[in-house]
C-alpha cells in the first residue's frame, strides 16, 4: 500500500507531494492532465485585493470573511507555505510574503504580485520608470503600443508619472513563419544565436535609460536566457505575461514536476480520478480510469487538490446543483442567491466548495468530518474569489503544507 495519494497536480498537488515525500512517506500523484501551472502567469500571487489593492498581503488577512481559506489557515501557515515555495524554488522566485509589488500586465494594467521570477523584477512599478514595451509581428498576443498607452494613462503608488512607448520588430521564431506562439519564441531565444539575433535588431532602437519589456518568452530551458539578453542589449529586461498558456507558468510546473519526481513521487498522469471506496469512516482507495477499466490505489491518507469549477472538480447542473465529482462530499457556501445580476467575476457560487479544519481535513458546514483521513487542499477549497482578489497560488501553498505537515504528523 502507498501511504499517500495525492490527487491532482497543480501547484497544490505538486508541493503537498514533494513535502509528502520529502518528509518520509510513499507518494502517488495522480492526475488527469498536466495540472494549471501552465496557465498561470509564474507568479506567485498572494492577496492582491480585498477588495481594494492591498500593499502587505499578510496584514490584510484580517480584513477578510471568517469563511476565507487564510482565515481558516491563519498568517503563520501562509508565510509557511511562501517560505517552502521559496525553499523549493530558490533563485527562480523573488520577494516575500510581506509585501506587493506592481508588475504591468499584456495589456497595461498593473497588477499586484508576492513573488516572482527574476525575469520579471526590472518591471516593477517604481518612480521614474521607463518602459518600451516589445512585440512581434509574428506574435499576436502581444500588442505593444496597447501596453504602453495604457500605462502612461496610470502612475505610480507614489503618484509619478509612467513614461512608455511600443515597438513592433519582424522577426519570427522560425524562419518564413507567420504566425509563431509564446514557447516558439522561448525555445527560439534558448539558443544563444537567435538572441544575438534579436539583439542587433532591437539595440539600435532603444533609449537610454529605457527598461525593455518583452513578452514571456525569454528561454524555455535555459535559465540564463534573460541574463545573457540583458548583456547583449545593455538594458535591464523584464518580461511581461501574456494568455495562458505561459512560458513562465510552464517553467514553473517543470521545475516543481522534476522536484517531485527527484523526491520518489510516482506520477500517474492521463486518467481522471473517478470513484472511490470507503470503511469505517475512512477512504481505502481512489479509482483511475484507465486503458478501460478502473484502477484502485490505496493509501492511508488523500490529499485532494483538484483544483475547482475551472478543472471540472464542481459542477453546477442546469438546475442550479452544485457537486463535488468525485467523493460527493458536502459544500460550503450554498445558498438561494449564488448567481446574481452583480458583477460576473465577484458571483457567490465561485466561493462554493469544500470546506476543511485547520490542518486542513475535510468538514462539512455543520463540522463533522466525513472521512478521517481526506485532506483537501487548493482551489477546491471554499470561502475564496482567487482571480478576483489574485489570492490562488498564496491559498494553494498554505493549504499544501498544511495538509502535508497534518498527515506526516500524524493528525
Amino acid at each position: 500500500m502507498t501511504n499517500t495519494v495525492v490527487i491532482g497536480a497543480g501547484l497544490s498537488g505538486l508541493v503537498a507531494a514533494i513535502r509528502l515525500a520529502r518528509g518520509g512517506r510513499t507518494v502517488t500523484l495522480l492526475t488527469k492532465g498536466l495540472g494549471g501551472l501552465q496557465l498561470s502567469q509564474g507568479t506567485i500571487d498572494v492577496l492582491g485585493y480585498a477588495p481594494e489593492r492591498v500593499d502587505a498581503p499578510i496584514d490584510a488577512i484580517a480584513s477578510l470573511p471568517a469563511t476565507h481559506p487564510y482565515r481558516v489557515l491563519g498568517p503563520a501557515a501562509i508565510a509557511a507555505g511562501i517560505a517552502y515555495a521559496q525553499e523549493l524554488l530558490g533563485d527562480r522566485l523573488v520577494g516575500n510574503a510581506d509585501r506587493n509589488v506592481l508588475l504591468p500586465t499584456a495589456v497595461g494594467a498593473l497588477r499586484p504580485t508576492c513573488l516572482v521570477p527574476p525575469s520579471m523584477t526590472a518591471g516593477v512599478v517604481t518612480g521614474g520608470i521607463r518602459y518600451v514595451l516589445v512585440g512581434f509581428r509574428q506574435l499576436k498576443d502581444f500588442y505593444p503600443k496597447l501596453c504602453a498607452g495604457n500605462l502612461e494613462r496610470q502612475t505610480t503608488p507614489a503618484g509619478d508619472p509612467i513614461t512608455a512607448r511600443g515597438i513592433i520588430l519582424d522577426l519570427p521564431a522560425i524562419e518564413d513563419m507567420a504566425d509563431s506562439s509564446a514557447l516558439a519564441y522561448a525555445r527560439a531565444l534558448d539558443d544563444p544565436s537567435y538572441r544575438a539575433k534579436l539583439a542587433a535588431a532591437l539595440k539600435p532602437l532603444l533609449q537610454d535609460g529605457e527598461v525593455v519589456g518583452l513578452p514571456a518568452i525569454l528561454g524555455h530551458r535555459d535559465a540564463g536566457a534573460h541574463r545573457h539578453l540583458e548583456e547583449l542589449l545593455e538594458h535591464a529586461v523584464f518580461e511581461v505575461p501574456l494568455p495562458p498558456p505561459g512560458v513562465p507558468g510552464i517553467r514553473l510546473n517543470e521545475a516543481l514536476t522534476a522536484l517531485a519526481k527527484q523526491a520518489g513521487v510516482r506520477i500517474v498522469a492521463g486518467a481522471k480520478v473517478v470513484g472511490f471506496e470507503s470503511a469505517g469512516g475512512k477512504v481505502i482507495s481512489v479509482g483511475q480510469a484507465t486503458a478501460g477499466r478502473i484502477r484502485q490505489y490505496a493509501a492511508d491518507a488523500f490529499v485532494y487538490a483538484p483544483g475547482g469549477f475551472e478543472s471540472g472538480a464542481l459542477t453546477m447542473d442546469s438546475y442550479g446543483t452544485v457537486t463535488e465529482t468525485i467523493f460527493g462530499l458536502p459544500l460550503h457556501g450554498l445558498g438561494p442567491d449564488l448567481v446574481t445580476a452583480g458583477d460576473p467575476s465577484d458571483q457567490a457560487l465561485f466561493r462554493v466548495g469544500v470546506g476543511v479544519d485547520a490542518s486542513m481535513r475535510v468538514v462539512d458546514p455543520a463540522g463533522h468530518i466525513p472521512y478521517s483521513n481526506l485532506y483537501a487542499a487548493g482551489g477546491i477549497l471554499a470561502g475564496a474569489t482567487r482571480w478576483t482578489e489574485k489570492s490562488g497560488e498564496g491559498i494553494a501553498l498554505a493549504s499544501a503544507v498544511a495538509a502535508a505537515d497534518s498527515i506526516l504528523k500524524g493528525a
